[in-house]
């Protein structure tokens, strides 16, 4: 058990990865400082490294350098604990601090400036300027400027990546999925099943070869039916395709290059996700309460508008995808025009209904796309507009609150709403 608390200490520890690069960063300078003494300092020409005055304000330059860009990893770092702390859970913090490129970025910076340090005491300068440069050490010491320079740019992007949710989830449940391999190592496999292929890796899949399988499905003499929808996760080992009729030759390494998945949903190919994220938007700001931000959640709600009347008529496809000769070789699962319209709206009303200016402007919304969409379309606008009404209804106690909320306004609450009070009483004393 001792052992095991100290593997666990150290891979939780920060300082590990740094202070075994010091120790090689100590290294390297003896190292390259014995070759300078063994070829008397002229390993490397000095017009090639300068003089030693000038070889001496690069050193200290590298070595004051190396120390700021130190600190600065280890401000990100901290920041970083502290935010995942505040906005995840403050169990992430152990699996942040075993990060290794925070680690080696860490442990580069540090090597150079130990380096460099060990380097300047070299140098020696005579009366008349000059003296013994360590040629090799000084050019070693620029490669790990450049190299520092690289793992800066890498480690800044790295953390960029890290701080996303996708990210932190898929970093525990890799781990998690690996400690399950060693600890049960005897788990029973499902069973294959005929005409089953199924998923190499966890993922979400964000991308669809349709070409490729439709090639593949015309080669083999069959249809191919995609299980899982673009932006759908799929577990590892899950179902991945169902094949139909008796392929001959089918090659199922095609069938998993056609289909890119990765940890998080992607812009790229996937229209609902943007539509996702809009609604995500507005739910965060009326999350604890319908009049914390609803500002934003109009203006999410202005941009989820547009969205769906350059969608209202349009054609979309039934997800069956045929051959040269017409015949179905590939069906996958597609999104239709009432899953747009309650993917945008149901949410946001549910959280948004108690306020106004997000009712109001929900109501313009409907009423907007109502008159564009083809009559085949308006079912699930009247089905959202009836919703909308309860919802409303539901959270104010006087009628002519609900009324005012149920007002189309497409600035939540506007001009319109003068004319639309006036209309409201009116309409109640008659």
């Amino acid at each position: 058990m001792r052992t095991a608390r100290l593997v666990t200490y150290l891979k939780s520890s920060l300082w590990v990865v740094p202070v075994l690069c010091v120790l090689a960063g100590a290294a390297l300078s003896f190292g390259t400082l014995a070759i300078d003494r063994a070829f008397d300092y002229e390993a490397i020409p000095s017009v090639l490294v300068g003089d030693p005055a000038a070889v001496i304000s690069i050193l200290s330059t590298i070595a004051a350098s190396m120390v700021s860009l130190t600190a600065l990893v280890l401000t990100i770092t901290m920041v970083v604990v502290q935010l995942a702390m505040g906005q995840f859970s403050p169990r992430i913090v152990q699996r942040i601090l075993r990060d290794k490129p925070s680690q080696v970025a860490i442990g580069v910076f540090v090597a150079t400036f130990v380096h460099a340090i060990l380097a300047v005491r070299e140098i020696t300068v005579g009366v008349d300027g000059r003296g013994h440069v360590p040629g090799v050490a000084v050019v070693t010491a620029l490669i790990l400027v450049l190299v520092s320079i690289v793992v800066l740019v890498l480690y800044v992007h790295h953390i960029g990546q890290a701080l996303r949710v996708s990210s932190l989830i898929e970093l525990v449940g890799t781990d998690t999925r690996a400690l399950i391999e060693r600890e049960y190592p005897a788990a029973h496999e499902e069973a294959p099943r005929k005409g089953i292929v199924r998923a190499r890796q966890p993922g979400i899949v964000i991308a669809i070869g349709f070409d490729e399988l439709v090639t593949e499905a015309t080669r083999a003499d069959c249809m191919i039916e995609l299980l899982p929808a673009l932006g759908e996760f799929v577990p590892g080992g899950a179902p991945l395709f169902r094949i139909h009729g008796t392929p001959v030759g089918l090659n199922e390494e095609a069938l998993h290059a056609a289909i890119l998945v990765d940890e998080e949903r992607s812009l790229e190919h996937d229209v609902a996700y943007g539509v996702r994220l809009l609604v995500d938007i507005a739910e965060r700001s009326l999350a604890q309460s319908p009049f914390q931000d609803p500002t934003t959640a109009v203006q999410a709600i202005d941009r989820l508008h547009d969205i769906l009347r350059n969608l209202a008529r349009r054609p979309f496809h039934d997800g069956q995808y045929r051959d040269s000769g017409g015949r179905v070789r590939l069906v996958v699962r597609t999104m239709t025009w009432e899953a747009y319209v309650h993917l945008a709206f149901d949410e946001i009303r549910l959280a948004g209904a108690a306020s106004p200016q997000v009712s109001r402007r929900l109501a313009a919304a409907l009423m907007d796309l109502r008159s564009v969409v083809p009559p085949e379309r308006t079912a699930v606008i009247d089905h959202e507009m009836s919703l909308l009404s309860a919802a409303v209804r539901a959270g104010f106690d006087h009628e002519l609150d609900s009324e005012m909320a149920l007002s189309p306004d497409g600035e939540g609450i506007g001009e319109a709403a003068g004319r639309n009070r006036r209309d409201v009483v009116t309409a109640i004393r008659r």
